[in-house]
């Protein structure tokens, strides 16, 4: 069976994002909340994937290029998203979401955990829009040898 890129990369953003969050849980690093921030350098990476590849195979249209690379990045987003929801659900569920959500930057209270869910889907909905389009604006003007 042969996946999109699009699929293919947002599955590898959904896998490298679990890695990397799993491994901080095992280290007990979960708690440093700059270390959460990094997990963009994951998404920039396979976002960056996608458009290069369209670019390789000739299609250098704009748009097609952006709703390429937002495609990749809200599939890893959504497949993210609901592994959390699984993750925390294994994990206890709204007992073990107040020692999570305490470094997170949005909330106030005690969310639920499709609370908590929806907010990380949202804010992960506009950085991956951001990131694409500023991976657009790199590659939207670069010469065809440089792949």
């Amino acid at each position: 069976m042969n996946l999109s890129k699009e699929l293919n990369n947002g599955i590898m953003i959904f896998i490298g994002i679990g890695i990397y969050f799993l491994l901080m849980e095992l280290l007990g690093l979960s708690d440093i909340f700059i270390l959460r921030l990094l997990n963009i350098f994951i998404v920039v990476y396979f976002i960056n994937k996608t458009i290069k590849s369209n670019y390789v195979e000739g299609k250098l249209e704009y748009l097609d290029n952006l709703i390429s690379g937002t495609l990749t990045s809200l599939i890893g987003v959504a497949l993210s998203v609901a592994g959390l929801l699984g993750y925390i659900s294994l994990k206890g569920g709204d007992a073990y979401l107040i020692n999570l959500s305490q470094n997170f930057l949005f909330g106030g209270g005690n969310p639920s955990m499709y609370q908590f869910c929806i907010g990380l889907l949202f804010e992960g909905i506009a950085s991956s829009i951001i990131i694409t389009f500023t991976l657009m604006q790199y590659w939207k003007d670069r010469p065809l040898r440089h792949f």
